[in-house]
C-alpha cells in the first residue's frame, strides 16, 4: 500500500516508522532539517535501550509525492486546512483522507476540501516524542481504531497494515463513539498537563490534579451523554486513568506545544466540549477555566518567565 504521513511531527514520525518496512510511505512536513535527516540517516524509532532505522521518503514538497491510496493526517488542529490541500493533491481521484488527529472536528474542516465521502476518521492511543531530527521515541504502545462506516475496504486495509507493522488496530462503524472516546482522555490528560508542565503520570499521583481531571473527565461524560453518544467504554475515568497510568512518562501533545511555544489544540478538545456544553444548557465550569488557561498560556509565550 502507498500511504502518505502529512505531518512529520512525533505521531507521524511513529507511525511511519512501523510502517515503512512494509509499505511504500511518503512523509511531508516543512520541517527542512527533520526531512533532511531522514533522507540521509533514514528514520530512527527508540524504545527502552532499542534502536531502529527505517527508509520512509520523506519531502517538504508535495509535488514529489506519487498518487496514494491513503492520506494519513496527523498535524495540529491550526494546520488541519493545510494538510486537507495537501492530502487533496496526494489521493488523486479515488484515495481516501483519513484524519488520526486529536479532537473533534478535523474531519469537518478536511472535507471542505476533500470529498466528504472519501474522508475517514480514526483514534489513536500511541505515544511519541520527538527527540531530534530524524529520531522519534515510542513512549506508549495503544491501539488505533479506525471508523468503516464508509470506504469499508481501504478502512480494512489500513488497519490490516497497521496490525502487520506491529501497531494494534481494528475497525468499527460507530465514528462518533471513537471519535468521543479519544477526546474524552484528552480532556483529563492534555490541558492539565500543558498548563502544570508534566508528564501523564503525576496526574495519577497528585491529589488536587487529580480532582481537577475527575472533574473535567465528569463534565465531559455528562456532555457526550447529552450528545447521545455511547462511549466505547463502560468506566470513563477508570479509562482515562488507565492511559494516563500507561503513558506515565509520555508528554502529552500539548504539553510539548506548551515547551515549543506553539499553538495548542485545546480548542478542538476541551473547546469541544464546552461548545457542545452549550448546545444543552450544561454548566462546565471546569472545562471552560482549563480552556482560558490553555488560551492565556499561549498568547503570552513570549511574555513568560523561563527558567
Amino acid at each position: 500500500m502507498r500511504i502518505a504521513i502529512i505531518g512529520a511531527g512525533a505521531m507521524g514520525s511513529l507511525v511511519a516508522s512501523y510502517l515503512a518496512p512494509t509499505n511504500e510511505v511518503w512523509m511531508l512536513d516543512s520541517w527542512r532539517d527533520h526531512i533532511d535527516a531522514i533522507t540521509s540517516n533514514g528514520l530512527m524509532r527508540t524504545i527502552d535501550d532499542t534502536t531502529v532505522v527505517t527508509t520512509p521518503h520523506a519531502t517538504s514538497d508535495v509535488t514529489s509525492i506519487p498518487t496514494c491510496d491513503v492520506a494519513i493526517v496527523l498535524v495540529k488542529y491550526h494546520q488541519t486546512a493545510w494538510a486537507g490541500q495537501q492530502a487533496r493533491h496526494v489521493i488523486g481521484q479515488s484515495g481516501v483522507c483519513v484524519t488520526l488527529q486529536n479532537g473533534v472536528g478535523n474531519g469537518d474542516i478536511l472535507a471542505t476540501v476533500i470529498p466528504p465521502e472519501r474522508v475517514c476518521v480514526g483514534v489513536t492511543s500511541l505515544g511519541a516524542t520527538l527527540v531530534d531530527p530524524g529520531v522519534v521515541r515510542h513512549a506508549g504502545m495503544g491501539a488505533t481504531v479506525f471508523a468503516n462506516a464508509q470506504n469499508t475496504a481501504t478502512m480494512n486495509a489500513v488497519a490490516a497494515a497497521f496490525e502487520t507493522s506491529g501497531l494494534p488496530a481494528s475497525t468499527q462503524r460507530d465514528v462518533a463513539s471513537i471519535v468521543w472516546g479519544k477526546l474524552i482522555v484528552n480532556v483529563g490528560i492534555n490541558a492539565l498537563t500543558g498548563i502544570l508542565r508534566v508528564p501523564n503520570g503525576v496526574l495519577t499521583r497528585n491529589v488536587d490534579a487529580l480532582h481537577i481531571l475527575t472533574e473535567a473527565v465528569t463534565e465531559a461524560v455528562t456532555v457526550a451523554h447529552a450528545e447521545g453518544i455511547t462511549l466505547p467504554y463502560h468506566d470513563p475515568l477508570a479509562h482515562v486513568l488507565q492511559v494516563a497510568t500507561a503513558t506515565a512518562a509520555n508528554r502529552s501533545s500539548t504539553l510539548s506545544d506548551v515547551l515549543r511555544g506553539s499553538p495548542s489544540e485545546i480548542p478542538s478538545i476541551n473547546g469541544a466540549i464546552v461548545r457542545a456544553a452549550a448546545r444543552h444548557g450544561i454548566p462546565v465550569p471546569v472545562n471552560t477555566l482549563l480552556c482560558s488557561l490553555m488560551a492565556s498560556i499561549d498568547a503570552t509565550h513570549h511574555e513568560q518567565i523561563h527558567p
